[in-house]
């Protein structure tokens, strides 16, 4: 499993229209074959800082599948006009995982 990371940083007073449009662009994302679940995070101290955190089963069912796909133009559409500066995402393997259960 992939985790891919994106710190989303949306223009100052678009936040509730943001996690708006978020929740309906949850529905594409969660839709694509290789999808396995994601995260949507809201800064404390930084209100306009978002943590989305995407799991995939490979890094090309996000980079290829989905990037190249309708539901991502739609994706797009919907959230990318929020961010500035546009997210940088990048993509993580887990090496170690403690729990406290």
């Amino acid at each position: 499993m992939v985790l891919e990371v994106a710190m989303l940083n949306v223009k100052s007073g678009m936040e509730q229209e943001f996690e708006n449009a978020f929740k309906k662009a949850s529905a594409l994302i969660s839709s694509m074959d290789g999808y396995y679940s994601h995260e949507l995070h809201r800064c404390i101290e930084i209100p306009e800082k978002y943590l989305l955190l995407a799991r995939w089963r490979t890094v090309e069912d996000h980079t290829v599948g989905f990037r190249n796909s309708s539901k991502y133009q739609e994706w797009k559409q919907l959230l990318h006009h929020f961010y500035a500066p546009f997210p940088v995402v990048e993509h993580f393997n887990e090496i170690i995982s403690y729990s406290r259960d």
